[in-house]
């Protein structure tokens, strides 16, 4: 099974949180035993406090951290974390975690408006995400259909004032402010994949046809079938049309 393809890494970003994952490490480890390729995972870093959990992705080759402020009342707005969990608690586990880890790290950071857009947070995060020793940071904005309606992306003068405070303390900073790219392939069934893929995140409704177009003789239809038992949902974010998975849905 090595090397049967010319990915750069096996990403672990499933409909949740992957360290929730009692098994991560050992799934890792088949993965790049199995296939030789490399693996990212991309964590919200609220369990890293837990030595257990640094272990499992110590094994990985590259790891995303998400910090969107160092500051309590902030980060529960944005982040809407589990009661039980304390931001100084998490905060301490991204340290030890960067101190022990061998691979390359990355945070981001997402941007808000109006919750973590002053020059303040910005300052603070950075100065916070300086003590990693990071590869590189990244800034985010909301590009797809948030949980929350009044969710907004910052505007762009907060967006300059954020990259320039990062990019004093930090140095490598990239912004991540740009519509995704339309899918490059699908695999298997085209109706798994649809609601596998918007389990994961929201797609564009026309990327979804213009990927389907080849593949079926009917990419409105594949489309409509899972809208029309409840399974999808569509929704306007932006003024762009998304399909979106209907957990609701029994």
């Amino acid at each position: 099974m090595k090397n049967r393809d010319c990915s750069d890494y096996v990403t672990f970003v499933p409909d949740g949180e992957p360290t929730l994952d009692a098994c991560i490490g050992r799934t890792i480890e088949f993965v790049k035993r199995e296939t030789g390729v490399k693996v990212a995972v991309l964590t919200n870093a609220s369990l890293l406090w837990m030595e257990s959990v640094r272990g499992d992705l110590e094994q990985a080759d590259l790891v995303s951290v998400k910090i969107d402020s160092v500051g309590e009342d902030v980060w529960r707005r944005v982040n809407r974390p589990h009661l039980s969990l304390r931001l100084d608690r998490v905060l301490e586990g991204i340290k030890e975690f960067a101190v022990s880890y061998k691979g390359i790290l990355i945070s981001e950071t997402m941007l808000v408006q109006g919750v973590n857009t002053s020059r303040e947070e910005y300052r603070n995060t950075a100065l916070f995400l300086k003590e990693l020793g990071l590869s590189k940071a990244y800034l985010s904005i909301p590009i797809r259909p948030p949980a929350e309606p009044s969710v907004k992306p910052p505007i762009e003068g907060d967006l300059v004032e954020a990259y320039e405070e990062f990019k004093k303390a930090l140095g490598r900073v990239e912004l991540l402010n740009m519509p995704e790219p339309p899918p490059r392939m699908i695999s298997g069934d085209p109706v798994a994949w649809l609601l596998d893929t918007t389990a994961v995140h929201p797609l564009r409704y026309k990327h979804v046809v213009n990927a389907l177009k080849g593949r079926v003789e009917d990419p409105v239809g594949v489309i409509e079938g899972p809208v029309r038992e409840g399974l999808l949902l569509k929704t306007e974010y932006g003024g762009v049309e998304y399909l979106i998975r209907n957990f609701k849905h029994r």
